[in-house]
């Protein structure tokens, strides 16, 4: 019983470490951002004006969620001039942190005893 309770303090812990991109990844928004992003294809990275131009988001908004993103170590920023260049991260560091965390899930959840009573 006591190594299940530590499994479950460092998920817990993992689950802390996973809330930034967890908020960013649930938004509707987001999605519809990162989408666009993808689609765009330009792996130099694309601007604000030109992500605002393939959604109904006002340039505010576009801007508040891809700092967002950016916060949530999803997306990376390079600088030209006066230009701001938005990219996705190649590290991926937070998102091979969040598949971690939901691998941990998995495995503690397949060592849990089946409650279902035999519905499914």
């Amino acid at each position: 019983m006591l190594e299940h309770n530590e499994e479950i303090r460092q998920l817990a812990e993992e689950f802390e470490n996973c809330q930034k991109i967890l908020l960013a990844l649930g938004d509707e928004n987001r999605q519809h951002l990162m989408l666009e992003m993808l689609r765009m294809g330009q792996c130099t990275g694309v601007r604000v004006g030109e992500i605002t131009e393939k959604s109904n988001l006002s340039r505010p908004a576009v801007s508040h969620h891809i700092r967002i993103l950016k916060d949530a170590g999803i997306l990376k920023m390079r600088r030209e001039g006066t230009k701001n260049y938005y990219f996705f991260d190649v590290d991926m560091e937070a998102v091979n942190r969040l598949i971690g965390m939901l691998e941990h899930t998995k495995r503690i959840m397949e060592l849990l005893p089946d409650r279902s009573g035999g519905e499914v």
